[in-house]
Protein backbone atom coordinates (compact mmCIF):
# COMPACT_ATOMS: atom_id res chain seq x y z
CA UNK A 1 0.00 0.00 0.00
CA UNK A 2 1.27 3.59 -0.52
CA UNK A 3 2.46 5.91 1.83
CA UNK A 4 -0.66 7.34 3.42
CA UNK A 5 -1.48 11.45 1.92
CA UNK A 6 -4.56 12.33 3.81
CA UNK A 7 -5.20 12.11 7.49
CA UNK A 8 -8.79 11.32 8.54
CA UNK A 9 -9.07 12.00 12.54
CA UNK A 10 -11.86 11.81 14.83
CA UNK A 11 -12.70 12.61 18.15
CA UNK A 12 -14.27 9.33 18.52
CA UNK A 13 -15.15 6.17 17.05
CA UNK A 14 -19.01 7.37 17.41
CA UNK A 15 -17.99 10.39 14.53
CA UNK A 16 -17.11 7.23 12.44
CA UNK A 17 -20.44 7.24 11.16
CA UNK A 18 -20.19 10.29 9.69
CA UNK A 19 -16.42 10.16 8.82
CA UNK A 20 -16.79 7.12 6.56
CA UNK A 21 -17.93 9.65 3.69
CA UNK A 22 -14.44 11.17 3.54
CA UNK A 23 -13.08 8.02 3.37
CA UNK A 24 -15.19 6.64 0.93
CA UNK A 25 -14.73 9.51 -1.41
CA UNK A 26 -11.01 8.95 -0.97
CA UNK A 27 -11.42 5.50 -1.84
CA UNK A 28 -13.34 6.25 -4.75
CA UNK A 29 -10.41 8.36 -6.35
CA UNK A 30 -8.10 5.89 -5.12
CA UNK A 31 -6.69 8.38 -2.61
CA UNK A 32 -4.14 6.40 -0.36
CA UNK A 33 -5.30 7.44 3.50
CA UNK A 34 -4.93 6.93 7.00
CA UNK A 35 -7.57 7.06 9.59
CA UNK A 36 -7.52 7.24 13.62
CA UNK A 37 -9.30 8.30 16.72
CA UNK A 38 -7.64 10.97 17.95
CA UNK A 39 -9.00 13.47 21.07
CA UNK A 40 -8.67 17.02 21.35
CA UNK A 41 -9.67 16.54 25.19
CA UNK A 42 -8.46 12.87 26.33
CA UNK A 43 -5.72 12.42 24.44
CA UNK A 44 -3.67 15.88 23.58
CA UNK A 45 -0.10 14.43 23.53
CA UNK A 46 -1.80 12.12 21.06
CA UNK A 47 -3.12 14.93 19.10
CA UNK A 48 0.51 17.05 19.35
CA UNK A 49 2.38 13.65 18.41
CA UNK A 50 -0.18 13.11 14.90
CA UNK A 51 0.21 16.84 13.98
CA UNK A 52 3.69 17.15 14.76
CA UNK A 53 4.58 14.23 12.79
CA UNK A 54 2.26 14.54 9.80
CA UNK A 55 4.22 15.99 7.47
CA UNK A 56 7.14 14.18 7.62
CA UNK A 57 4.69 11.37 7.45
CA UNK A 58 3.82 12.38 4.24
CA UNK A 59 0.23 13.43 4.86
CA UNK A 60 -0.36 16.16 2.23
CA UNK A 61 -3.62 17.62 4.63
CA UNK A 62 -5.89 16.52 7.52
CA UNK A 63 -9.62 16.04 7.25
CA UNK A 64 -10.53 16.15 11.00
CA UNK A 65 -14.29 15.74 12.35
CA UNK A 66 -15.52 16.70 15.52
CA UNK A 67 -18.36 17.39 17.44
CA UNK A 68 -19.62 19.47 20.33
CA UNK A 69 -17.16 21.89 21.76
CA UNK A 70 -14.94 20.57 18.27
CA UNK A 71 -11.44 21.44 19.44
CA UNK A 72 -9.75 18.59 17.32
CA UNK A 73 -9.75 20.84 13.72
CA UNK A 74 -8.28 23.61 15.29
CA UNK A 75 -5.72 22.22 17.64
CA UNK A 76 -4.50 20.18 15.00
CA UNK A 77 -4.10 23.79 12.81
CA UNK A 78 -2.24 25.11 15.40
CA UNK A 79 0.28 22.21 15.26
CA UNK A 80 0.70 21.77 11.93
CA UNK A 81 0.99 23.82 8.94
CA UNK A 82 -0.76 21.21 6.73
CA UNK A 83 -4.35 21.89 5.69
CA UNK A 84 -6.72 20.98 8.13
CA UNK A 85 -10.04 20.41 6.80
CA UNK A 86 -12.92 20.33 9.54
CA UNK A 87 -15.77 18.71 9.99
CA UNK A 88 -18.61 19.42 12.36
CA UNK A 89 -20.41 16.22 13.72
CA UNK A 90 -23.69 16.84 14.47
CA UNK A 91 -24.28 16.56 18.26
CA UNK A 92 -26.75 15.15 20.57
CA UNK A 93 -28.33 18.45 21.73
CA UNK A 94 -27.92 21.33 19.28
CA UNK A 95 -27.68 19.44 16.00
CA UNK A 96 -23.48 20.12 15.01
CA UNK A 97 -24.23 24.05 15.02
CA UNK A 98 -22.03 24.22 18.24
CA UNK A 99 -19.76 21.79 16.49
CA UNK A 100 -19.97 24.49 13.38
CA UNK A 101 -19.33 27.66 15.20
CA UNK A 102 -16.77 25.88 17.10
CA UNK A 103 -14.73 24.31 14.19
CA UNK A 104 -15.16 27.81 11.54
CA UNK A 105 -14.67 30.45 14.68
CA UNK A 106 -10.66 29.80 14.39
CA UNK A 107 -8.76 32.95 15.36
CA UNK A 108 -6.99 34.91 12.73
CA UNK A 109 -3.66 33.53 11.79
CA UNK A 110 -4.88 29.69 12.14
CA UNK A 111 -7.27 28.57 9.97
CA UNK A 112 -9.27 25.94 9.54
CA UNK A 113 -11.53 25.18 6.06
CA UNK A 114 -14.66 24.24 7.64
CA UNK A 115 -17.28 21.80 5.90
CA UNK A 116 -21.08 21.34 6.22
CA UNK A 117 -22.14 19.60 9.15
CA UNK A 118 -22.78 15.85 8.71
CA UNK A 119 -22.10 13.30 6.01
CA UNK A 120 -22.16 15.65 3.38
CA UNK A 121 -19.21 17.97 4.68
CA UNK A 122 -17.15 14.90 5.41
CA UNK A 123 -17.85 13.83 1.50
CA UNK A 124 -17.21 17.67 0.49
CA UNK A 125 -14.02 17.32 2.82
CA UNK A 126 -12.40 14.33 0.96
CA UNK A 127 -13.52 15.98 -2.55
CA UNK A 128 -11.49 19.08 -1.15
CA UNK A 129 -8.70 17.02 -0.28
CA UNK A 130 -8.60 15.28 -3.95
CA UNK A 131 -8.84 18.89 -5.29
CA UNK A 132 -5.86 19.84 -3.15
CA UNK A 133 -3.91 16.87 -3.74
CA UNK A 134 -4.78 17.15 -7.89
CA UNK A 135 -2.86 20.17 -7.97
CA UNK A 136 0.08 18.71 -8.33
CA UNK A 137 -1.09 14.81 -9.76
CA UNK A 138 -2.19 15.24 -13.20
CA UNK A 139 -3.49 11.83 -12.57
CA UNK A 140 -5.40 12.36 -10.16
CA UNK A 141 -6.67 15.64 -11.34
CA UNK A 142 -8.28 13.06 -14.71
CA UNK A 143 -9.77 11.07 -11.89
CA UNK A 144 -11.66 13.95 -10.12
CA UNK A 145 -12.18 15.57 -13.86
CA UNK A 146 -14.25 11.94 -14.28
CA UNK A 147 -15.80 12.06 -11.17
CA UNK A 148 -17.46 15.21 -12.09
CA UNK A 149 -18.16 14.19 -15.54
CA UNK A 150 -19.98 10.95 -13.96
CA UNK A 151 -21.99 13.66 -11.68
CA UNK A 152 -22.93 15.69 -14.43
CA UNK A 153 -24.34 12.62 -16.21
CA UNK A 154 -26.00 11.53 -13.61
CA UNK A 155 -28.13 14.82 -13.25
CA UNK A 156 -28.81 15.26 -16.99
CA UNK A 157 -30.20 11.10 -16.99
CA UNK A 158 -32.54 12.46 -14.33
CA UNK A 159 -36.49 12.15 -15.28
CA UNK A 160 -39.29 13.47 -13.47
CA UNK A 161 -43.13 12.11 -13.53
CA UNK A 162 -45.95 13.06 -15.72
CA UNK A 163 -48.04 15.55 -14.19
CA UNK A 164 -51.70 14.98 -13.82
CA UNK A 165 -54.38 16.65 -15.59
Amino acid sequence: MEHPLVGVVMGSNSDWEVMVAATEQLQALNIPHEKRVVSAHRTPDLLFDYAATAASRGLRCIIAGAGGAAHLPGMLAAKTILPVLGVPVPSRHLNGMDSLLSIVQMPKGIPVATFAIGTAGAANAGLFAAALLAASDPMLARRLQDFRHQQEAAVLAMTLPESEP
